[in-house]
């Protein structure tokens, strides 16, 4: 066994304590409907709540047989302003019709705000929510075996791009927009969840009963919104009030478009930041899986730059400053004792350097052409130059 291996099998042993120490410390669902943006709820458990509306319509796919055809028909839809597609089956035609439309309560006004403040920090916004995120995500062992037991555990690149592939949707100027692809790729998501929920409790390596459940998303939610305007306010990266109201807006606006309900979504940040106190905190632990989740990740974040891993602990450097020391070691990611400090002196010197820049004219204009120019960079290489489809998964991990 090498040092690494021997390394994360001693991280993930070490965890097993601590994880079943802090399930058993998990209180019991005590979040107040009242601060949701429904304002009222039942206050029941999301723990035991799953997607009543998308999970019997996917079953019957399955049970009929029409993955592959469904999966075809889908292909067609990409925008938001287009119909939806007529081969669909009556069932999940009549859901999709039902899952496409905005809430009531959906501001367009602080939809296009929420567009204008990616003009301005959206190159933090995007690391921190696709390389922070995702680090996240993998010390989350509920996602973490998630992910690696059903389909997309096997073919990471494909998994990673059609993940992705929400994320810059949801990060787009146009995303809610009719020329955009959010509401699309939002609902395709939820059919997917779906069907990983039909699917994952046949696997043999699956012990956690029925998977992706309304707290689940919730875990999630808060690795993304939550955790990013924490760091944004961590690196004093310049947020307005408004700018701040409208990037909580379209994150409750994606939330309930994946099939949260309006009662668990928090409606302003300090009821985001208790919510995330109660379920990301004791979510969180080391799993096998989740370190071997981050090695092919931060593997592929490092061929993005330099074929051949060159830049791999540089990439280990980055991961480790954006998510901290504690989550690093459980998902197993080295220090480097050439970039842990390097990347600690010159990271914060690069957002002040940003900051004093962007109120200049112009420069927010640039900077967001800059990154589109990256985003659709890292898009081709993980969809090889090629469409990515958001897919109903047919099988778990095939291994």
């Amino acid at each position: 066994m090498t040092e690494l291996n021997r390394r994360k099998m001693l991280i993930v042993s070490g965890g097993a304590t601590l994880l079943g120490a802090m399930g058993m410390a998990q209180p019991a669902w005590a979040w107040s409907p009242s601060g949701s943006v429904a304002g009222v709820g039942a206050g029941t458990d999301p723990k035991w709540v799953w997607d009543a509306e998308a999970d019997p319509v996917v079953a019957a796919i399955f049970e009929r047989g029409q993955v592959a055809e469904v999966n075809q028909a889908l292909r067609t839809w990409t925008r938001n302003d287009q119909p939806t597609p007529s081969g669909l089956p009556p069932d999940l035609r009549e859901f999709v019709e039902h899952a496409r439309q905005l809430p009531s309560w959906a501001d367009q006004s602080r939809l296009a705000a929420a567009a204008d403040f990616m003009k301005v920090s959206g190159r933090f916004v995007n690391l921190l929510n696709g390389l922070g995120g995702g680090m996240l995500s993998t010390a989350i062992p509920n996602e973490a075996r998630a992910v690696y037991y059903s389909k997309g555990g096997a073919d990471m690149k494909d998994r990673v791009a059609k993940t992705a592939k929400l994320g810059y949707d949801v990060g787009s100027l146009n995303a809610y927009r009719p020329d955009g692809q959010m509401i699309v790729s939002a609902v395709k998501t939820r059919l997917v969840h779906a069907a990983v929920r039909h699917l994952l409790p046949q696997s043999p390596h699956w012990q956690q009963g029925i998977p992706i459940s309304q707290n689940d998303l919730l875990v999630t939610w808060h690795t993304l919104p939550t955790y990013t305007m924490r760091k944004l306010t961590d690196w004093h990266v310049r947020v307005s009030p408004a700018h701040s109201a409208a990037y909580l807006h379209i994150w409750q606006v994606t939330g309930h478009m994946l099939g949260i309900r309006d009662e668990y979504l928090p409606s302003t940040w300090d009821a985001a930041y208790a919510q995330s106190k109660q379920v990301l905190d004791p979510a969180m632990g080391p799993t096998r899986e989740g370190v071997e989740l981050t090695d092919i990740l931060l593997d592929m974040l490092a061929e993005q730059t330099s074929p051949g891993r060159v830049d791999r602990p540089m990439v280990n450097a980055l991961a480790r400053h954006i998510i901290g020391d504690r989550f690093s070691e459980w998902n197993g990611i080295p220090r480097e004792p050439i970039w842990d400090p390097l990347i600690g002196t010159a990271f914060p010197a690069l957002v002040a350097f940003h900051e004093k820049l962007i109120p200049l004219p112009l420069v927010p204009a640039a900077a967001w052409v800059l990154d589109e120019a990256i985003r659709q960079y890292i898009r081709l290489w993980l969809s090889e130059g090629g469409p990515v489809n958001i897919e109903i998964p047919d099988m778990n991990r095939p291994s």
